[in-house]
């Protein structure tokens, strides 16, 4: 099973460059979506949330309050820990979970924004892909994505790994900087790379 763990910071393109692999038959497992999924109305882990942060969190006492609960997180690292060591836990096994599925793959791709701020994912992924953007890029396409205001979406680059940081540590880097079209080629480009990495691994294993 040959794992590629791509990453990136808010507005890089992740969602986008996972979309282009997908479409080249690559499996997709991301951990924002099944971070979504577990946290949908009715879900249990609702009630760990609650019992941490408050009732307030919750609409109804069983829809999580999104906007509330990033607004807290981002306000307070403290709190930002204490959600994630509910959260990464459960994710964590149901990503596994995922990749086993797709274990017949010549190679997949694991979609989690905090790879290397982690560090719970690197023991199980082969190679590191990042994808990579200018700041004012990144909070030009967040803001128009999310509706966030500049402010907002600054304080999340800030609590991500520095850009700097997470380009030294990645074996592989996509430069998300033109259109999707461009995109499309260097993701085409990688794709033929890791087929071919694939082939050789199997060959010598």
């Amino acid at each position: 099973m040959f794992i590629i763990g791509l990453t990136g910071g808010i507005g890089s393109g992740k969602s986008e460059a996972a979309k282009l692999f997908s479409k080249l038959g690559v499996p997709i497992v991301d951990v924002d979506q099944i971070s979504h999924a577990l946290t949908q109305e009715g879900q249990p882990i609702l009630k760990e949330i609650s019992k941490v942060f408050g009732q307030e969190v919750l609409i109804n006492n069983s829809v999580l309050n999104r906007d509330k609960l990033r607004s807290m997180i981002f306000a307070d690292p403290a709190a930002r820990k204490n959600l994630e060591a509910i959260l990464h836990p459960a994710i964590y096994n149901k990503a596994l979970e995922a990749l086993q599925k797709n274990n017949a793959a010549p190679y997949q791709i694991l979609v989690i924004p905090l790879l290397f701020e982690t560090e719970r994912y690197l023991n199980i992924i082969n190679r590191s892909l990042v994808i990579d953007s200018d700041p004012e890029m990144q909070i030009s396409r967040a803001s128009k994505r999310d509706h966030h205001s500049r402010e907002d979406i600054q304080k999340i680059i800030a609590a991500q790994i520095p850009r700097e940081r997470r380009n030294s540590l990645a074996d592989d880097i996509i430069l998300n900087d033109g259109s999707i079209d461009s995109l499309d080629k260097k993701v085409t480009q990688l794709h033929e790379k890791y087929i071919n990495t694939c082939v050789f691994d199997k060959s010598n294993s």
